[in-house]
């Protein structure tokens, strides 16, 4: 079975909706349509025609070309459970240990609070994405809008868990001010240093640095790394974890 075929549009300042289609059954999704103008001119020059809508969470930069592209393709859209009353035109939830049928292809959704309440992420197992919204990027993560460092912790922890493999298609290009931020974090961190160097040339000659790989991310991302010792020493947080990732994430917050 083919993998799925994904396009990334960067709408707005910095963020990445995804067009994502199924080979075998032509079932098509945008994932966190923040505007609906692009989406339509992607699948103008793509020839798709819209089936869904995946949605992360409910902000607006995820959520703003929902209604306009349902109102166009009569698509179904999908989001959290947890989140239902926030998410324009919902018409499916799904919620931690929910798989979604989209085409053949089976969606793990997994609940990631911390960003906010209701943040999910869907992992794509044969086609090895992860379309993961603000939880995580790359580098980086979300800031923790209506969740704790506990839950942020807890949801990275799920996601870490996934195969090194998975490609992390995150809904923002944050990752040269990220990468900037992790060296303060760990600067004798060698796969680190050869990392930011790569991602400044890529943003110099203008080429997404997202998706990455899980297995990149475990080596690089500090808001990964809140159980690593050097980490804790750091921190003055030995042996805890979440003070830990609640001290690297203050320190992102004031950057």
């Amino acid at each position: 079975m083919a993998e799925l075929a994904i396009r990334q549009i960067p709408v707005l300042r910095d963020n990445y909706v995804y067009l994502i289609r199924d080979p075998d059954t032509a079932a098509t999704a945008a994932v966190d349509p923040a505007v609906a103008g692009p989406v339509f001119d992607a699948l103008k020059e793509t020839g798709w025609r819209l089936t869904h809508i995946l949605n992360t969470h409910h902000h607006a930069d995820h959520t703003g070309g929902n209604l306009e592209l349902k109102a166009a393709t009569g698509c179904t859209i999908v989001g959290p459970r947890a989140d239902r009353d926030r998410i324009p035109g919902i018409d499916i939830v799904v919620g931690e240990g929910d798989t979604y049928g989209f085409g053949r292809r089976l969606a793990r959704v997994f609940d990631v609070p911390g960003h906010t309440r209701g943040h999910i992420a869907y992992w794509f197992a044969d086609t090895k994405a992860l379309f993961c919204g603000d939880t995580m990027f790359i580098m980086g993560c979300g800031r923790l809008f209506e969740g704790t460092p506990a839950q942020m912790w807890n949801s990275l922890g799920k996601l870490k868990a996934l195969p090194p493999e998975t490609r992390i298609y995150c809904a923002h290009e944050y990752t040269q001010n990220n990468a900037r931020f992790a060296l303060t974090v760990e600067p004798g961190n060698a796969e680190l240093r050869a990392r930011a160097r790569r991602i400044d040339d890529m943003r110099a000659n203008n080429i997404p640095t997202v998706p990455g790989t899980l297995a990149e991310e475990l080596l690089t991302n500090p808001f990964l790394r809140a159980d690593h010792p050097a980490l804790q020493q750091l921190a003055g947080t030995v042996g805890d974890p979440v003070a830990t990732f609640a001290e690297i994430r203050h320190r992102k917050d004031i950057f």
